[in-house]
């Protein structure tokens, strides 16, 4: 046994004789078999007491053999053992959940989770570690009511998903703020998921309006791992994944296409195209000129990425360390994409004197994105994936001589074979420290300061192809672009916290300033000599343009809380933020968000005591806030980031002395008086602990009231002038989230479940005296008065017309007001909604929101001795998406369509119950999408997906003793492994492109180890 650790002021305080003293020995280890440093070790009912040793070992002098040894530590629960009357003792201590669950972040400190009176949700690293993401956003999908993560794209360090805290707030950018380690982030992607110790998201005004103008939309609060006192820890996590597109389309062989696309031309009374000795040749599959090209195959590939993550923590009583390094590498499913990330962190923990520590944290992360790209729609593979689901498989990819197949829009697999792709280098450092002075006992100043600097290189080559597949004679050229921004915040914190008796008092005041500087350029030029010299200066000059601009922002701000709570009980917090924005003009920069909140803890009330052996915990909570938000103007648009100026146009010319002279003009009419949207919070809640804690949940209902929203407003026609910005729209949010949890051990047997459920109802109410806007790069969507954002606008099917009769009858009575050759057998048909007599626009609907009403998540865990199993689900009801029915469920227009398998139950005289139309082969028919958008085309994508599986086992420790291993786990995991939806094609409920020509969303088989030494 190692030497006692005693700690000074408990010593051997404890008096007793030589005769009567007992030397006590022993060790104290966690469940895992790893000794733990520091626990308290005292002699029951009196002051006689040690610590344990690095080595977890301890020796104490007790008064007799009958004495009991209280052994405590933070975490764990409290444990006693009777002192043994000979060899040494071997205690195990069990980690205490409910403590661990106790403390969670708030906006600048913690808090304990009992004396919460906001809405917090919060996790922790254990339920992201050891799953092959590469973004934390995407981990956090379905883990925390009341946060909606959605994905919207598949590709190689592009999957961070859209983030929406209690709904949508704004017509205007409605991401959460972000902070990582208190300094804000721009993206969940600047750090690594094994860097992570817990994240907290602030969903109500009244844990969010320390913030104030930065949280009208919700605040994510991540904090990094830390080091602690003890010998150095070394932990090495690592996985290698395997990659798959989540669904492709079934879709119609050359066979089937060819032989339902002449019977679609022979009932249009139109010449098929194709021979009866061509369609056999099609079905044989003998002939290469008669190919069924699949081009989902040709294109898409199995993806591999491999993480890597290797962690130092440890310290003494002066300086606490953690490091990191972090490697990624992920090659994407479509050739020419990938992401290559290195990061490395640290934090330092340091007491310098008795009142005087500092912290040091410094961050790097480097990536390097790809992405395929083509001759059209350059900077991206949404072209390419666009005509994978286009081109007709009877198109030959390759011919003998080397050219390629092609349609008027080109040949997707001849731009993934000429390798060009662009990429994306970005650099971030993140570099904070600060000073803690304790000026007195309860009193402690707190002075931080912090940098943040992103890089981004952009390069896009687009290269010439000997082949052009759309024979286009477009050069090649080459795309270069370099954004850079940098943010410099300063804080100075004064925090109190005191007990008198029952009362217990925390107070803060703090100061904030920030700085923020963007800068953009661009350089293009066409004609290289060949595909190999990619420097801007081998293009031709003459075809070289140029673009650039910067911008800047400037903050500060004042800020206060009090937190007071008696005996416990009776809990009561108060916020107040005063911002100022130089985006606004004077007498208008400042912006005040106040909030107040309380909490009645009913089962620590004496008449609640006989309760007490079932009821652990009972409390509810109310409160109101207010917070602000100025992301509206984050707009490459001078005019649009500074709304208070007016903003003049160069390359006017003006008629002077028989000339015409260069000059400048007014672009728009901006308002003085613009200032911050206001978001106004109220909510109630209920917490509640069963049967020692084991069942909890709570439940929260709450009312959000955005008013001012910055919206265009048009200016009259005669002046000439664009839209200006002005505090005119407003919206509200209402809903319901309910949380449960369950947890339970039996012998070698844990079990646990965790599940949670939200409601949003979200209504515009106001559009500055319109009815109705256009969304924001909505496909066929409005933002309408009493509706939610993002609803369709669409056209009310009601079924098909069963007969030439029936189509007549409508046609006479409504006339042929899409075009073409007018209504038929197996056209839908479309209701006059307002009863006018006409089928025209004015018939058109809202429908459902591309927003969910309901989220829901489900969580499940076992474990027996060494094996553990953990199942995630998550989901969405009430939800729709509009895919363009011409390249998603595809058109029978020859070359340039590919059908899918789903209109093979289209309608036919002999099919009347069938799911589809009838087959039309041109744009013109009535029920092609393009006509007329319906509600027939609108896709009800609720779904149930099972998130994540996790089976691992880990070694025995009596296998690793020897080795000097702490502890080895391996694991199998699998991201997105099925998905139950309702779905008319099998595309991915989270898909959010109408043409669906985003990079698809992925399913991700790793196998990892993790190993602590």
């Amino acid at each position: 046994m190692g030497e006692a650790m005693a700690a000074p002021e408990i010593g051997h305080s404890f008096s007793v004789t030589a005769s009567q003293a007992v030397r006590v020995t022993g060790a104290v280890f966690d469940a895992s078999g790893s000794p733990l440093i520091g626990v308290s070790v005292l002699e029951k009912g009196t002051s006689n007491g040690t610590i344990t040793d690095m080595d977890g070992n301890f020796i104490l002098d007790v008064s007799s053999s009958k004495s009991v040894l209280v052994f405590s530590y933070i975490g764990y629960v409290t444990q006693e053992q009777t002192a043994p009357a000979s060899g040494s003792l071997k205690v195990v201590l069990k980690e205490d959940t409910k403590t661990l669950e106790e403390v969670v972040v708030v906006g600048y400190g913690t808090q304990k989770k009992e004396n919460l009176s906001g809405s917090v949700a919060s996790i922790d690293s254990e339920q992201l570690q050891n799953r092959p993401i590469q973004n934390v956003s995407s981990g956090l999908q379905g883990l925390m009511p009341g946060v909606t993560v959605t994905g919207t794209n598949g590709a190689p360090g592009m999957d961070s998903g859209n983030i929406r805290v209690r709904g949508t707030g704004t017509l205007n950018s409605a991401s959460p703020y972000i902070l990582i380690d208190g300094v804000e982030s721009e993206t969940m992607s600047a750090i690594d998921p094994n860097d992570i110790a817990s994240i907290s998201v602030l969903k109500d005004a009244a844990s969010a309006a320390i913030y104030g103008s930065k949280a009208a939309n919700g605040v994510i609060l991540i904090t990094t791992k830390r080091g602690s006192t003890g010998k150095p820890k070394v932990s090495y996590s690592g996985y290698v994944g395997f990659q798959h597109t989540t669904q492709t389309i079934d879709r119609l062989s050359s066979y089937e296409y060819a032989s339902m696309y002449n019977d679609a031309l022979r009932a249009e009374n139109k010449a098929p195209r194709f021979t009866d000795e061509e369609i056999q040749k099609f079905k044989d599959g003998t002939d290469p000129n008669y190919p069924n090209t699949d081009w989902y195959g040709l294109a898409y590939k199995t993806g591999v990425q491999h993480r890597h993550n290797l962690n130092v923590t440890g310290g003494n009583e002066f300086v606490h360390y953690m490091g990191s390094i972090g490697y990624l590498n992920q090659t994407g499913v479509l050739p020419n994409a990938g992401r290559e990330q290195f990061n490395a962190r640290t934090n330092l923990d340091m007491k310098i004197s008795k009142r005087l520590s500092a912290k040091l944290n410094l961050a790097f992360i480097k990536n390097k994105y790809d992405d395929a790209s083509s001759a059209y729609n350059g900077g991206s593979s949404d072209q390419i994936i666009r005509q994978l689901n286009l081109i007709a498989p009877w198109i030959v990819n390759r011919y003998e001589d080397g050219t390629y197949g092609t349609i008027s829009d080109g040949n997707p697999i001849a731009w993934l074979d000429s390798g060009m792709k662009v990429t994306r280098d970005n650099y971030n450092f993140t570099g904070t420290a600060s000073l803690d002075y304790q000026i007195l006992d309860g009193l402690v100043l707190i002075l931080t300061g912090s940098y943040v600097n992103n890089l981004q290189n952009y390069k896009y080559f687009q290269a010439f192809i000997q082949y052009n597949a759309n024979k286009a004679t477009t050069p090649n050229s080459l795309d270069e672009r370099y954004y850079r921004w940098d943010r410099t915040n300063y804080d100075a914190l004064l925090n109190y916290d005191k007990s008198f008796g029952n009362h217990h008092v925390k107070g803060l005041a703090g100061w904030h300033t920030e700085k923020y500087n963007y800068k953009y350029l661009k350089a293009y030029r066409e004609n290289f000599p060949n595909n190999e010299l990619t420097d801007i200066n081998a293009g031709d000059a003459a075809s070289q343009t140029n673009a650039g601009f910067s911008r800047e922002l400037a903050m500060i701000s004042w800020f206060a809380r009090v937190n007071y709570d008696f005996a416990g009980k009776y809990l009561l917090e108060a916020n107040i933020r005063a911002d100022a924005s130089s985006r606004f003009a004077e007498g208008n920069r400042w912006g005040y968000f106040p909030s107040f909140s309380g909490a009645w803890r009913i089962s620590e009330e004496n008449f609640m005591s006989s309760a007490r052996n079932w009821l652990s915990n009972l409390k509810i909570r109310a409160s109101w806030g207010m917070l602000g938000n100025q992301d509206a103007l984050n707009s490459d648009a001078s005019g649009a980031y500074y709304p208070a100026l007016t903003v003049y146009d160069i390359g006017a010319t003006y008629p002077f002395g028989g000339a015409l002279n260069s000059g400048y003009y007014q672009g728009s009419y901006n308002l003085s008086t613009i200032t911050w949207e206001k978001a106004t919070t109220w909510g109630v809640g209920l917490d509640f602990g069963l049967f020692n804690n084991r069942l909890t949940g709570s439940i929260d209902f709450y009312n959000r009231k955005t008013t001012g929203i910055m919206m265009d407003v048009a200016v009259p026609q005669e002046f000439a002038l664009n839209p200006y910005k002005d505090n005119v729209g407003s919206m509200l949010n209402k809903g319901v989230e309910i949380n449960l949890g369950y947890n339970n051990q039996w012998g070698d047997w844990s079990f646990g479940v965790a599940a949670n459920f939200s409601y949003n109802h979200n209504e515009i109410t106001d559009l500055g005296g319109v009815d109705y806007i256009d969304a924001s790069g909505g496909y066929n969507q409005r933002n309408a008065l009493g509706h939610a954002m993002n609803s369709y606008y669409v056209y009310q099917a009601d079924g098909f017309f069963n007969s030439q009769q029936e189509a007549d009858d409508f046609t006479a009575k409504y006339g042929n007001p899409f075009g073409g050759g007018g209504f038929k057998a197996g056209d839908i048909r479309y209701v006059d909604t307002n009863g006018d007599g006409k089928l025209n626009g004015d018939d058109r609907v809202l429908a459902n929101s591309s927003d969910p009403v309901y989220t829901f998540g489900l969580s499940l865990n076992a474990g027996w001795k060494n094996f553990d199993l953990s199942v995630m689900f998550n989901g969405a009801a009430k939800v729709s998406r509009l895919f363009d029915a011409y390249e998603v469920y595809g058109a029978f227009s020859g070359d340039a369509g590919h059908p899918a398998s789903i209109w093979k139950d289209a309608w036919t005289e002999n099919n009347k119950d069938a799911s589809m139309p009838r087959i039309f082969t041109d744009t013109n028919s009535p029920s092609c999408s393009r006509n007329a958008v319906s509600t027939f085309w609108l896709q009800n994508t609720s779904y149930l997906r099972m998130k994540n599986l996790q089976l691992g086992y880990t070694l025995p420790k009596h296998l690793l003793s020897s080795w000097g291993i702490e502890n080895v786990r391996f694991y199998y995991s699998v991201e997105n492994l099925f998905t139950i939806d309702g779905m008319k094609i099998n595309i991915d409920p989270e898909a959010t492109s109408q043409r669906l020509s985003s990079y698809p969303l992925l399913r991700t088989h790793s196998f990892g180890v993790n190993v602590t030494f």
